[in-house]
């Protein structure tokens, strides 16, 4: 199957994080990108903002399932009082999820945000893999990566593929 792995500029942030970035291109059209997502994949994963969901969730599919990266370390900013700890992670799963070994699979993670990566909000490879298991991937499926950035996202399917036995 075909997996799609969408992690682009929040809404509203692509020019303050990105702007000086070589890719850069301008803000991201979520409603085109889900769009693509829905047409060109069997199953996807798209990160997004707290902020943004109320906007970005209404255009995918009643299907999609909203799950949460928990950070227990992150940053915090001056003058922003409640933190931005959570970030949204919509799932749009290829297959149903393998959860041999465990009694479920839970519909967050708890992870710390990435440091020094390279770009901002580079996803911690626990982040990657715990998004390829809930989205139903096989190591034989095909994974793009829509907004490589660092690589990190690509390194981890790589790294995941290697660890998930042929014959199940």
């Amino acid at each position: 199957m075909k997996l799609g792995y969408a992690d682009p500029p929040y809404p509203g942030q692509s020019l303050k994080h990105y702007g000086d970035h070589p890719d850069y291109a301008g803000e991201v059209d979520h409603a085109e990108l889900i769009r693509v997502l829905q047409s060109n994949y069997h199953g996807w994963v798209l990160h997004t903002s707290s902020v943004a969901l109320r906007d970005v969730l209404p255009l995918c599919p009643p299907e999609a399932r909203v799950m949460a990266w928990v950070k227990p370390f992150a940053a915090f900013k001056k003058n922003v009082s409640v933190a931005y700890a959570w970030e949204p992670v919509i799932v749009n799963a290829a297959r149903k999820p393998e959860v041999s070994g465990r009694m479920v699979m839970r519909d967050y993670i708890a992870e710390p945000i990435t440091m020094k990566r390279g770009l901002s909000g580079v996803k911690p490879e626990a982040v990657c893999r715990w998004c390829f298991e809930v989205m139903g991937a096989d190591r034989d499926d095909e994974l793009d990566d829509l907004f490589p950035g660092t690589g990190a996202v690509s390194q981890a399917w790589e790294n995941w593929r290697s660890t998930v036995p042929l014959f199940s």
